[in-house]
């Protein structure tokens, strides 16, 4: 990996990372299409942090409210919010901690489990486009629903917004509420790993196969398109239909599949 591939690496997570289309299939289909081999997921870890560090920075008020709730010890409507976020992140954290090793081996698997993902995102999208939604408020129950959703994310190519949005749908709920929810429910869970990954020295060049300028790089990259792009990316996700995304995740697998048996 040189300079230059870890910028557009980092470009395209920070632009795909908002839609539901699959950040981590398009990092590596990206890294397929390079040529780029690396010992570890650092270099995913990094770009995705960078990613939630551009939508803390958008959503900062919103964070800050949020954090103020645990200092007034009183239960109202954002203390049961920030508690459903909360346990929305227990089945991922769960899954990470279970499963970190096998879950990073299949990034290393090619593009077909990618390819098959995505056109299990395509499929997904395409149900819940279908279902009318009732507007209906968010639950303890609906949260954690959404997060087992998310665990099972995890997978290359399977698109983590995606399945949340999706799931959400399908439960009756308001698409704008679902995609603000889904945005915010990824932050601890994907800090945690970079922090966990940082502490045990998987950023170590020996260990990653990536210099840290390199990884520095990706990060830049996927920052500044994520903050660029999150703002007007998550208003397109509440008012677009599914049925674009669901194409093109379709084509996106269909391509994946083609290269993976061709070559």
């Amino acid at each position: 990996m040189n300079g230059l591939e870890a910028l557009l690496l980092g470009i395209l997570q920070g632009l795909t990372e908002f839609l539901p289309i699959s950040s981590s299939g398009h990092l590596l289909i990206g890294k397929e299409l390079f040529g780029i081999e690396t010992h570890n997921a650092s270099f995913e870890i990094v770009v995705h942090a960078a990613t939630v560090c551009s939508t803390i920075t958008v959503f900062r008020r919103e964070i800050f409210t949020l954090l103020c709730t645990c200092f007034r010890f009183k239960y109202d409507q954002d203390t049961r919010y920030l508690l459903m976020l909360l346990l929305s992140m227990l089945p991922v954290l769960a899954v990470g901690l279970l499963f970190k090793s096998q879950i990073e081996a299949l990034f290393g698997q090619g593009l077909a489990l990618v390819g098959l993902m995505l056109l299990v995102t395509a499929i997904l999208l395409t149900v819940a486009q279908m279902v009318p939604s009732k507007g209906a408020p968010l639950k303890y129950k609906d949260a954690f629903i959404i997060g087992v959703a998310q665990a099972v994310a995890v997978l290359p190519g399977f698109s983590r917004s995606g399945a949340t949005i999706s799931t959400g749908l399908l439960l009756g709920k308001d698409r704008a509420v679902v995609a603000k929810f889904s945005f915010l429910m990824v932050l601890i869970p994907i800090l945690g790993e970079a922090f966990l990954d940082l502490i045990k020295g998987g950023f170590a060049p020996q260990a990653s196969g990536i210099s840290t300028w390199l990884l520095l790089l990706g990060f830049i990259g996927a920052y500044l398109s994520g903050f660029v792009a999150c703002s007007w990316m998550i208003a397109l996700v509440k008012r677009a239909k599914l049925w674009g995304f669901a194409l093109y995740c379709a084509l996106a697998g269909g391509f994946c599949l083609l290269y993976y048996f061709l070559y």
